[in-house]
């Protein structure tokens, strides 16, 4: 080969090479992760638990675990103990073009027997207190500099303030739901921790965020036994493997899995609330149970509702699933998935989800199935 067509070769394959590497770097799954407060701004502070280093704390130990994962890059909104403003928060994740955003805090009342976890997507409520939550993580804007400038003369203490914050990226929604119902399945199944659900309030830090994004309460730092459990280093480790899990499982649903996903070790079984036995059903092993419940006599595509997870087996009937027929269940790692309706048409579908929310299920969202085996929601949209 001459020099000069060995040096254009070796031009070529450099530059195939690096565009390989952009497009592998470009299909990472990215994930924003907030931890709440910093600085002077403390968060809520009782019996010497402080938020603000609760919030980072788990916030690493979450970035910790899905850094091992080569298909994730993690994005942090802050690593030390800085004061970030509530714009640039959200800003680091657009700019980023991440695909999701979680932001961590720790819920406070003056009640102090309050306890328990709760998952909060971007949106208005006729709920008091999910409007007073957002009204006091919002309050942060005030130290901010030049904040009625920046925010447009937003006072975060005026109602209608917060109704004035309208959901503009409404295609987020669904997909910001069934991240919220993972984290919140696995806080309740996975750690025994009292779960208050999933809500909907105008948050700031969620509204100026253009992707599906959530804001954890972890606990109720202002209870004296949930408080010493969110400042502890076991709890930490729990809530962050909890956290990480449920992002794992996302990205499963809604961008796919890759053959080189690490597994994460379920969290042990801590004793919060008394957590439900798990025990499986004498004389059927396992995979018979998965094999029975899963739609192994419908061919193609399948769109199903999930409806919850649970340690506990239910018998199928409709007075246990509020009235909604056609239940079935699957079986897997301790747990039991309760699902709605079985179609292959992704519109009658959409139609057996919002069913299922009118029902009570807030938290529902869509999986699908090709063939019997559970596939990305996208992959079978397309």
């Amino acid at each position: 080969m001459k020099i000069k067509n060995r040096f254009q070769f070796i031009v070529s394959l450099a530059l195939i090479l690096s565009s390989t590497y952009s497009f592998s770097q470009a299909e990472k799954f990215k994930v924003a992760l907030d931890a709440g407060h910093g600085s002077h701004d403390f968060g809520a502070v009782y019996s010497g638990h402080v938020e603000k280093n609760i919030n980072l704390a788990i916030v690493l130990k979450v970035g910790k675990i899905l850094e091992k994962n080569p298909n994730i890059e993690v994005i942090y909104t802050r690593k030390t103990d800085v004061f970030i403003d509530l714009v640039e928060r959200a800003n680091i994740a657009n700019r980023a073009d991440a695909n999701i955003f979680v932001s961590v805090h720790c819920n406070a009342n003056k009640n102090t027997a309050a306890f328990g976890s709760e998952t909060f997507v971007m949106g208005m409520t006729k709920n008091a207190s999910n409007l007073e939550a957002a009204k006091k993580e919002n309050e942060v804007i005030k130290l901010e500099k030049d904040y009625k400038q920046k925010y447009e003369g937003y006072n975060p203490n005026a109602p209608e303030s917060l109704i004035g914050m309208t959901l503009i990226q409404e295609e987020y929604m669904e997909n910001s739901i069934a991240l919220a119902g993972k984290i919140q399945d696995n806080f309740k199944n996975d750690m025994g921790v009292k779960s208050r659900g999933v809500s909907q309030a105008p948050f700031m830090v969620l509204h100026k965020s253009y992707m599906p994004r959530v804001l954890i309460e972890t606990g109720f730092i202002s209870n004296k036994e949930e408080g010493s459990r969110l400042d502890s280093e076991e709890g930490q480790n729990d809530i962050a493997q909890a956290i990480a899990e449920a992002i794992v499982s996302y990205k499963k649903d809604f961008h796919g899995e890759s053959s080189n996903e690490p597994k994460i070790d379920k969290p042990v079984r801590r004793v919060v609330e008394k957590p439900v036995e798990v025990s499986k059903p004498d004389s059927v092993k396992e995979e018979s149970i998965e094999k029975v419940n899963e739609v192994i006599d419908e061919k193609g595509i399948v769109f199903k509702v999930q409806l919850s997870a649970s340690a506990k087996k239910l018998d199928l009937t409709p007075s246990n699933f509020k009235g909604l027929k056609n239940i079935t269940s699957s079986y897997n790692n301790g747990l039991y998935k309760y699902m709605y309706g079985a179609t292959s048409n992704h519109e009658q579908a959409k139609k057996l989800l919002q069913e299922a929310k009118a029902k009570g299920y807030s938290t529902a969202y869509l999986i699908a199935f090709k063939d019997g085996k559970s596939i990305n929601i996208q992959e079978a949209i397309k």
